[in-house]
């Protein structure tokens, strides 16, 4: 089959990035923080470890599918971890101030379009705490394949969380502590 190592089934890594940010902004800088429209529509500091979550998606397997969900224009800080992680950018622009679920809905529909696609998949990482992604879970889960969560301790829904077959948080990666946040020249 192709995209296997060692025989070991490919890995399909999905972002809901702008969620993962937040997460960890409301982490450092206090609840609501985010949400401020002074704060969401600005260039944002780099604040997730790209690196460490590809690291550990990685340890399921080969990356076949390494995508990202987010309106990228406020996000051009996150460039080179971007870029040295391989990811597909999948732009999305907000259709209102209070556009909800953009990302979630897209990145729904693309994962169970390539678990059709894809046979050598067998393991799912979606990053990302909502709980919009447990019916995501059940169809992951009946085409047979491995589900990984990966989210913030404080945003991450608990059902989502235990939908998943494993789900790490990034608190336990060293992310979200103050003073935690990348150096994005060292990406």
């Amino acid at each position: 089959m192709p995209h296997e190592r060692d025989g070991a089934p490919s890995v399909a890594l999905y972002w809901d990035f702008e969620n993962l940010h937040a997460g960890l902004a409301e982490a450092k800088f206090g609840e609501g923080h985010y949400a401020k429209a002074d704060v969401r529509f600005k260039p944002q500091e780099p604040l997730a470890d790209v690196q460490a979550i590809v690291d550990l998606a990685a340890s399921f397997g080969p990356i076949a599918i390494n995508r990202a969900y987010c309106n990228w224009q406020f996000y051009g800080r996150y460039r080179d971890a971007l870029l040295h992680a391989g990811m597909e950018l999948v732009q999305l622009f907000p259709p209102g101030a209070s556009a909800k679920n953009g990302a979630d809905i897209r990145l729904c529909l693309d994962t169970v379009e390539d678990l059709g696609r894809f046979a050598h998949l067998g393991t799912v990482v979606i990053v990302g705490g909502d709980s919009d992604f447990m019916p995501l879970a059940q169809k992951i889960k009946a085409a047979g394949r491995r589900l990984v969560g990966i989210g913030t301790r404080p945003n991450t829904n608990r059902h989502w969380a235990s939908s998943c077959h494993a789900f790490h948080y990034v608190e336990d990666m060293g992310m979200g502590e103050p003073g935690t946040a990348p150096d994005a020249s060292q990406a």
